[in-house]
């Protein structure tokens, strides 16, 4: 397949706002794809690179070469292209990079370099998310939509995903199972206002678990050894000891739990998120002593006790289609108290309260209430965990950054704020805020931004929109200033929050159903 042929799907995608025009246009476009190409395909259509970062800059896209007259890049091309640029390492390898691009970008048409500019530059914004690209791929291959979402779910990669529908159909899809040490997507939690709301959503008894400020992990167990992944599935085991050091000591033959790491004081109270986050960095201060992580587990996917069997139910699934009642019935079985999650179940909401009362008092971020029925929905925002926290907060992402003035001369500064638009796949503007930000955080998002920077004037750097950062507001108001008709009221920075990616950003239905906007 040609780079054309994707930029031209590209372009309809982006043109047209309906769900089914976007998924008939790219089902089109993954059918006349070999199925050796599908997975570069999907990723390419998605915004996304397989290589994940090649360490190609804005700066490095500013001046191309002229266009080629006639289309001649293929996929394959363009992605071993991609994958010789990402491995250059060493002196020169800036010049040696801008070498092999300019190469790449002098046999693309205009068409082409557009596509790939805003590809390489995170701009690629036409509304192919996650969804829309799986229906896309039930309808190329001619199978359920609902045996694509289940592999994607169990393989948490859509591109693996697609090479096996389009050349073995369902089958092949249901050969996709939950396999201990290949993580899966998280499932999340909706939001409420208060305790109240969420009892009222869930109609009936439920879990309430504390809500700790921490870092998700997923735990896989296989034998003596033990695997820890982050929400986006990278694995982090070297890093934490402690931990894989806390679930080895468990009576399990194969496991994967799903819990939340954090850094705790001596009387029980958590460090500031940075503490915790530091842990899991890439880089680490190496006179720092690393101060250790507690394990709370609260969920079990899948589990193989010591000395039993596997799990009833299709070979691989394990736990997932478990209601959340039996998985902690499980995870009871096999995992101390001191390692779980603090826990009620009750069908009173002024207990649920209490709960929620205590959680916060002792420093935690509120509670999640939980359905007792709700299967386990890996990488879904599901209807059966709510969460709840003292004040309004929200995930968002920073789309672009303004210079500061005064003491913050020369610091990037006023933050421009977006919701993610579950309808385009784009981002809707909220408003700004340089409010809550300490000079360590203004130095750190000064070089982080300026490595997300594809374009710039004199007062603003516009950047990729990777940054989530947790926002705390007093309210919505009606606002004509912005796209979404609704502004933040008094917006400052908690944190920011390099554990979750854009596509976990709250949505603008999110932000109009945790805040009623006031007149």
């Amino acid at each position: 397949m040609l780079i054309a042929d994707i930029a031209r799907t590209s372009e309809a995608v982006a043109g047209t706002s309906g769900r089914k025009a976007k998924v008939s246009a790219l089902a089109e476009c993954l059918r006349a794809a070999d199925p050796g190409e599908a997975a570069t395909v999907v990723a390419y259509l998605s915004g996304e690179l397989p290589q994940r970062q090649i360490g190609v800059g804005y700066a490095a896209l500013r001046d191309l070469p002229p266009p080629a007259a006639e289309p001649s890049l293929t996929v394959p091309g363009v992605d071993a292209a991609f994958g010789e640029i990402g491995a250059v390492s060493g002196p020169g390898s800036v010049a040696r990079r801008r070498e092999l691009l300019a190469a790449l970008f002098g046999r693309a048409t205009a068409p082409e370099q557009g596509f790939l500019v805003r590809l390489l530059a995170g701009e690629l914004r036409q509304g192919a998310l996650d969804g829309v690209m799986a229906e896309a791929i039930a309808a190329a291959a001619g199978v359920p939509s609902a045996e694509v979402r289940r592999a994607f779910m169990l393989r948490g990669s859509l591109g693996p995903v697609a090479t096996t529908a389009l050349a073995e159909g369902a089958d092949g899809l249901r050969a996709f199972t939950l396999e201990v040490g290949r993580p899966v997507k998280p499932m999340l939690a909706a939001a409420a206002p208060s305790v109240d709301e969420a009892f009222a959503k869930l109609k009936g008894e439920a879990a309430v678990e504390w809500k700790l400020d921490g870092i998700r992990a997923q735990v896989h167990v296989s034998g003596g050894g033990v695997r820890v992944f982050t929400r986006t599935l990278d694995e982090i085991t070297s890093r934490l000891p402690e931990v894989v050091e806390a679930v080895r000591g468990l009576p399990v033959r194969e496991a994967v739990f799903d819990g939340e790491l954090i850094a705790l004081r001596p009387d029980g109270r958590p460090h500031p998120f940075q503490v915790t986050s530091a842990r899991t960095a890439t880089r680490t201060a190496k006179d720092t002593e690393p101060v250790p992580l507690a394990v709370f587990l609260f969920d079990v996917l899948y589990l193989v006790e010591a000395g039993g069997a596997p799990p009833q139910g299709a070979p691989g699934e394990g736990l997932l289609d478990a209601s959340g009642a039996e998985r902690y019935e499980a995870l009871a079985r096999v995992v101390p108290e001191d390692l779980r999650m603090p826990r009620v179940v009750t069908g009173d909401p002024a207990k649920a309260k209490e709960v929620f009362d205590e959680a916060v008092a002792r420093g935690h971020e509120g509670v999640v209430v939980k359905a007792l029925d709700t299967p386990y929905t890996a990488g879904r925002r599901g209807a059966g965990w709510i969460k709840v926290k003292p004040r309004h907060t929200l995930d968002l992402v920073v789309l672009a950054v303004e210079w500061g003035h005064g003491r913050r001369q020369g610091l990037l500064s006023n933050l421009h704020l977006g919701a993610r638009d579950p309808e385009t796949g784009g981002f809707v503007m909220l408003g700004k805020t340089f409010k809550g930000l300490t000079d360590e955080l203004l130095a750190w998002q000064t070089e982080k931004l300026r490595e997300l920077a594809v374009r710039e004037d004199s007062w603003t750097v516009h950047v990729r929109p990777e940054l989530v950062v947790e926002i705390a507001f007093d309210g919505v108001q009606h606002s004509p200033r912005y796209p979404g008709g609704i502004a933040l009221r008094f917006a400052r920075v908690l944190r920011y929050r390099p554990d979750k990616s854009a596509t976990e950003a709250d949505t603008i239905d999110t932000v109009r159903a945790v805040a009623p906007v006031m007149d």
